[in-house]
Order: C-alpha cells, then sequence, then structure tokens
C-alpha cells in the first residue's frame, strides 16, 4: 500500500505520510518550530471576531470599564 506524500508547510520538501514520520506534517524539528514561531508571533491567524462574547467579559478584564479596582 503506497503512503501518501505531503509537502511540508514550512519548506515545501516532500513528506511521507507515515508513523516513521516524526515531526508530520512537517519534514523537520526545525520547520515546525519555525511555523510555531509563526503563530506565537500572530504571523499565522484564523480569521474571526475580534471581540469576546459577553459571557466572558467581566469588571476586571473589560477594557471599556473606567471602574477603578
Amino acid at each position: 500500500m503506497s503512503r501518501p506524500v505531503v509537502k511540508c508547510p514550512t519548506c515545501g520538501k516532500p513528506v511521507t505520510w507515515d508513523e516513521n514520520a516524526k515531526w508530520r506534517p512537517f519534514c523537520s524539528e526545525r520547520c515546525r518550530l519555525i511555523d510555531l514561531g509563526e503563530w506565537a508571533s500572530e504571523n499565522h491567524r484564523i480569521p474571526g471576531d475580534r471581540k469576546l462574547p459577553d459571557e466572558f467579559i467581566d469588571e476586571q478584564t473589560d477594557p471599556d470599564n473606567n471602574s477603578e479596582f
């Protein structure tokens, strides 16, 4: 049975998708860490509404609440 081959999301190198590909879908730990850094620095983002639903906002974290603590 043939294993699928995917491109590493970071460098494009082919990666065979099987249990031996330790860093899949990445070709290496280096490419995995580069991708993680892109997410951490917000260069990669999932689009969506930036406002939190009201049930997640309390008086202490609400930036529109001008009361003193």
